[in-house]
């Protein structure tokens, strides 16, 4: 029996396919230093666990509302101005809120740009919800809006905007989001904002969000998440900030995909929102070195631009592949070889280049990188 053409067309994720092999390798007793996952090695506040024991505690464990419970939508909310709690939709994570968001936007054939390199599952997201993913390449990373406005198609319906990126690093200036903005109300498209990384950004920048051009905030979709910004993966915690009409079709899906998220999740998420700003300040400046320490081994070994945001390097290894050698066969050697876990470019859309994150404690930090070199 055939399975359907939809899910034969979708590809495994990279990130999870590695991180399979990291867990494989580590249960056979092999030490393996991970620079492929995505996620901070800071523990999660312990107000945030006690206030989700005490959730669980008080009987918070049944269903909570379809979008989520009313005080963390709330104080979510305050972040957007002129938002309030039906603004917000609470979801599993960020990763479920985009493909949410794309079954709500795309009809067959549909097409979303996405500037690359990208995260894993943006172009896989688009083809589960009937759409085509538009790949067009950044210039050193950074949005190349003159490529992006010679994409736009009539069947083009959304932009997505990542920033922070993953798997770059970059961070997108005002002047660049204005010209985005600016191709969304011309071609009446809708902009897709991924901003899981915006706590995360260096060398005295803010975070730019497109939130603050109000005039396409009818056609703005917003995503964060807990994961990142207060090291609760687990936890499973992401949301959407939107128009009331788009959180009303993204509920009405939601309603039929997940039902409601988990609840005594949701309380400790709302404490997160109460912590002391001066811990995430803490976090921020200790990525900021390791991404210092992180940038000067990787500019020994490979060609890199450095990253402002995030916690990730993107190095491009071209000159250090030899022929017929793809990143994807150096990420996979340098795994069982060395123990060091890397994603290959081609996960990202760009071959020739590895991710390394860099939220590592710096004893493996500069361990890998150690074996990089003795590798090469």
């Amino acid at each position: 029996m055939k399975l359907s053409e939809r899910i034969q067309n979708i590809t495994e994720s990279e990130t999870a396919r590695f991180s399979a092999l990291v867990q494989e390798l580590t249960g056979r007793g092999e030490r393996i230093i991970n620079f492929a996952i995505g996620e901070p090695q800071f523990d999660t506040p312990a107000q945030i666990i006690t206030a989700t024991q005490k959730a669980l505690e008080a009987g918070q464990t049944k269903y909570s509302p379809v979008t989520g419970i009313a005080p963390l939508k709330s104080k979510l909310a305050r972040q957007f101005d002129g938002y309030d709690a039906d603004n917000i939709i609470i979801t599993n994570g960020a990763k479920q809120s985009l493909y949410s968001v794309f079954q709500i936007l795309c009809d067959p054939l549909d097409e979303v740009i996405i500037p690359r390199p990208c995260w894993v599952s943006f172009p896989e997201q688009v083809k589960l919800a009937g759409g085509r993913p538009v790949l067009v390449d950044t210039c050193n990373h950074q949005l190349d809006c003159d490529a992006i406005a010679q994409s736009i198609g009539p069947q083009t319906k959304a932009i997505v905007i990542n920033s922070p990126n993953n798997p770059t690093g970059a961070v997108y200036p005002k002047a660049a989001l204005e010209k985005i903005a600016h191709l969304a109300l011309k071609h009446d498209l809708y902009v897709v904002a991924d901003e899981a990384y915006d706590l995360f950004v260096y060398d005295g920048l803010e975070s730019e969000s497109l939130f603050q051009f109000e005039q396409i905030r009818d056609r703005l979709i917003i995503t964060r998440s807990f994961s990142k910004q207060f090291n609760m993966t687990g936890f499973r915690i992401g949301y959407i900030a939107a128009a009331r009409r788009i959180i009303s079709a993204l509920a009405r899906l939601q309603g039929h995909l997940t039902g409601s998220i988990g609840t005594f999740a949701q309380y400790g998420a709302l404490a997160a929102l109460e912590l002391d700003e001066r811990l995430p300040a803490k976090w921020r400046r200790n990525l900021e070195a390791k991404r210092d320490l992180a940038y000067r081994r990787a500019t020994g070994l490979f060609d890199c631009i450095k990253p402002r945001g995030a916690f990730y390097l993107f190095p491009d290894i071209s000159r250090q592949l030899k022929a017929g050698i793809t990143s994807l066969a150096f990420a996979t050697r340098l795994l069982e070889n060395a123990g060091v876990a890397v994603v290959p470019g081609e996960a990202f859309g760009m071959a020739g280049h590895i991710r390394i994150s860099f939220a590592v404690c710096e004893e493996d930090l500069v361990s890998g990188f150690t074996k990089i070199a003795g590798a090469l």
